[in-house]
């Protein structure tokens, strides 16, 4: 979703208020909504604090970002303020951090409502889009950086390959047409300042890896398609399996193709491997029917997201300390007959799009809920189900590695059970482990996030 095109000159201020209340009204007075029948700035100033007061609306970073589906014609409407001093709200400190605070108003009728959070979201956590933001001093400076940035305009030059790259990805080309791979994968974070790839490459499919919301992203010449990877790790090959895994779940590949992989260490500005990967060997656990890699009802997105949260936590933990955490995904109305809760449910109650693992404010929620034991259940389409539930599959025979606990020995049942996929955090070593028909295939190596 290209967030730019929503974001007018005029909706763009700088705050005069001090405070969080004074603030909301202040966007909402540069927010057009006279031809609204439905709608008051009286009723959406209440919205909004009726929100915060159930969950922030902080992300950190600096960012607040309230939001509200209402009935209006227009699809989107966001209002942006500056506000360097921070706010005060109901003597909490977190907004006294707030240096921007973005509007997002949606229509109830809008279909990626939670795409549109979710693509803001993934723009704050870029540190170099936020220093962009925080170097504008005027005003004008900083509605054209804010323009800029959510268009997907880089402000790094792209880096011209040398001698040696060239040599590489000639010979990447070659090995990739010998080995009759049909797609080239190429990691786009090896290069600071974006990567010129596609004309080298013509005939093949290609597909760009990249970290997060790295510059390489906006080079869209001659690229087929990009898979953004959240991952803390370096090394290459756990970002490629999963990046592949993606892959699979979009439909960019099929399982049976060949890919040619090329990559060097991030911002090096230097290529230095080339991996050929046979896709159905490589995941030959994962794809016994080929045409089904997720479960019905699954969308990959949501795998996506569930993926990211795990390798956070492998990595980060909680609060310093490692945590163990299981995702179940599939149909929860069937998956909920093999399960008991151990708490009552954090999530029942709340509306479906405000407990949806897509939506942004999750992330903290579930993080803090990962401490405790039991498995979350999620819904195909996101929507989290429950917390802490005991999972008590029949004990089908399964062949796991001597050392995996209770959670694997969980998953491998219940994906034997039901058409289902489960993603493992270990809490002893931090390994991530996706569980599909009783198989395991881990995703990042226990010794990856002792080096991370």
């Amino acid at each position: 979703m290209r967030i730019d095109r929503y974001i007018a000159q005029n909706r763009v201020i700088d705050l005069e208020s001090t405070d969080f209340k004074g603030a909301l009204l202040e966007l909402l007075n540069v927010c057009d909504i006279s031809k609204e029948r439905k709608l008051t700035k009286k009723g959406l100033l209440k919205d909004l604090l009726d929100r915060e007061k159930q969950m922030t609306t902080y992300l950190g970073s600096g960012v607040c970002l309230p939001h509200a589906r209402v009935p209006m014609k227009r699809n989107y409407m966001i209002a942006v303020g500056r506000c360097p001093n921070g706010l005060r709200y109901d003597g909490q400190t977190e907004y006294q951090g707030i240096r921007y605070v973005f509007l997002l108003l949606a229509s109830e009728n809008a279909r990626s409502y939670l795409y549109s959070l979710a693509s803001l979201a993934r723009v704050f956590q870029d540190d170099s889009h936020m220093e962009r933001l925080a170097s504008a001093e005027s005003l004008p400076d900083f509605r054209t950086e804010l323009k800029s940035v959510f268009g997907g305009d880089g402000v790094k030059p792209r880096r011209r390959h040398d001698r040696f790259n060239n040599l590489i990805l000639k010979e990447a080309a070659k090995i990739a047409k010998g080995a009759n791979c049909t797609s080239l994968l190429v990691f786009g974070d090896t290069f600071g300042g974006g990567v010129e790839v596609g004309r080298m490459f013509k005939g093949f499919k290609t597909v760009l890896i990249a970290h997060g919301t790295s510059d390489s992203v906006t080079e869209r010449k001659d690229i087929d398609a990009i898979l953004p990877i959240r991952s803390f790790s370096n090394h290459r090959f756990s970002q490629l399996r999963s990046a592949v895994l993606i892959g699979l779940t979009r439909g960019i590949f099929s399982s049976t193709e060949r890919l040619c992989c090329v990559g060097g260490l991030p911002q090096s500005n230097q290529f230095d491997s080339i991996t050929v990967v046979d896709v159905e060997r490589e995941f030959q656990t994962m794809l016994m029917q080929k045409s089904d890699m997720l479960p019905a009802g699954v969308k990959a997105e949501v795998v996506e997201r569930v993926l990211a949260i795990a390798t956070e936590l492998a990595v980060e933990g909680r609060e310093g300390h490692p945590v163990g955490s299981l995702f179940v995904l599939g149909n929860s109305d069937k998956i909920i007959e093999y399960t008991k809760p151990l708490i009552l449910n954090p999530f029942y109650g709340y509306k479906d799009e405000d407990r949806n693992i897509l939506n942004p404010f999750m992330d903290e929620t579930v993080k803090e809920l990962s401490s405790i034991d039991g498995a979350f259940i999620i819904r195909g389409d996101g929507v989290l189900i429950s917390a802490g539930s005991l999972i008590h599959a029949p004990d089908y025979r399964h062949n796991l590695p001597s050392g995996l606990g209770s959670r694997h020995a969980a998953a491998a049942s219940i994906t034997q059970v039901e058409d289902c996929l489960c993603v493992v955090v270990s809490g002893s070593t931090g390994q991530v482990t996706l569980f599909r028909r009783g198989e395991m295939l881990p995703l990042i190596e226990k010794a990856l996030v002792r080096n991370s």
